[in-house]
């Protein structure tokens, strides 16, 4: 028989099903288990569909039949839901399911939920735990966590570098500095983003597309919002992908304040996470304002020798943590979050 370490995984397996399709709601993941037998499993699949404990409950159900519910065990990334929204509360249907324990990983960081089901569940005679494998749970939950604790979304910096820290080549050279694997890759970090940033000049320089171009990272899922910031829009090409093609209703053109801007898109798109690709003196800005937390560099095996660094003549000391490093081809890739600053 399984512990409750190896469902939560498979819950949490579950839960990254859901990664940059739920916003403004978090991606969570459930299984249903009973006697060491796996009933059912689910995950949240976007805002005004069923929770991912109604999921695994239908599932268990299709596979199984009522009556297997009762007396199960429910295993949920997300401590559940208590109160009615657009969607009935998660508690009621383990309840009304004849669930017996729910463990679940993390406290639920909305303050309308949080800690309110173990008091519920109880009182309907359910056990109730929780913490378990709560940091890898965590992980997936940042940028709906930091939405509720700050109102701004989950920022994440990817930027490509060579190793004399440019992120250009000299005029006339090959746009690309990383290979084919890892612009693959970005193709799944921007599958991950509700909204990619930009700059103005980003867009009149390089005319990015900012897609997501791999149509089963877009299953479930509409294109990322595409942001561009700029304080002369007037001068923005018209023929760039980003104002002309097929997805160019989902492109959005502000101007002021970047940390209004980011409230915005939380407030006005429902956005958890925001990827930035952009030149140095966006990145330069957001990391003076401290609204980055997280950064992504692709590596690349070469001395560009191009005009443009990173992020200008900015200090960008740092401690960052929980680093994640994959080679990709030639080039390598740092994934790591942002902990604290000199």
């Amino acid at each position: 028989m399984k512990g409750d370490e190896a469902w939560m995984k498979l819950a949490i397996e579950q839960a990254q099903c859901g990664i940059g399709k739920t916003a403004p709601n978090p991606p969570v993941g459930a299984v249903i288990v009973k006697n060491g037998e796996l009933l059912g499993k689910g995950w949240h699949r976007g805002a005004g569909l069923p929770h991912a404990e109604r999921e695994a409950l239908a599932d268990a159900r299709n596979n199984q039949g009522e009556e297997s519910l009762r007396g199960a065990t429910a295993y949920v990334t997300l401590e559940p839901c208590s109160t009615f929204g657009r969607t009935p509360p998660c508690c009621d249907g383990l309840i009304e399911a004849g669930i017996s324990r729910v463990v679940y990983a993390c406290v639920d960081p909305n303050p309308a939920h949080a800690g309110r089901a173990d008091e519920r569940l109880k009182r309907a005679g359910i056990t109730v735990e929780s913490g378990i494998m709560e940091q890898e749970a965590q992980k997936i939950l940042r940028p709906f966590a930091k939405v509720q604790r700050t109102g701004l979304p989950w920022v994440m910096v990817k930027m490509a570098m060579s190793l004399d820290g440019r992120i250009s080549r000299p005029e006339g050279e090959s746009q690309w500095l990383t290979g084919a694997a890892a612009r693959a890759d970005v193709q799944r970090l921007r599958s991950e983003a509700d909204a990619i940033l930009t700059s103005g000049a980003t867009v009149r320089k390089d005319w990015p597309a900012l897609t997501i171009r791999e149509p089963e990272l877009l299953l479930g899922r509409l294109q990322p919002w595409r942001v561009i910031m700029t304080e002369h829009p007037a001068t923005l090409p018209q023929g760039a992908p980003v104002m002309s093609d097929e997805f160019c209703s989902r492109t959005l053109i502000r101007t002021g304040d970047i940390e209004k801007v980011l409230r915005d898109l939380v407030a006005e798109q429902g956005v958890l996470f925001v990827m930035v690709e952009a030149g140095g003196e966006l990145v330069a800005e957001l990391w003076r304002l401290r609204l980055v937390d997280e950064w992504v560099c692709y590596l690349a095996p070469l001395l560009a020798g191009g005009s443009v660094a990173v992020a200008g003549d900015i200090d960008l000391s740092a401690h960052l943590t929980n680093a994640e490093w994959m080679r990709l081809g030639d080039d390598v890739r740092m994934r790591a979050v942002v902990t604290s600053r000199a």
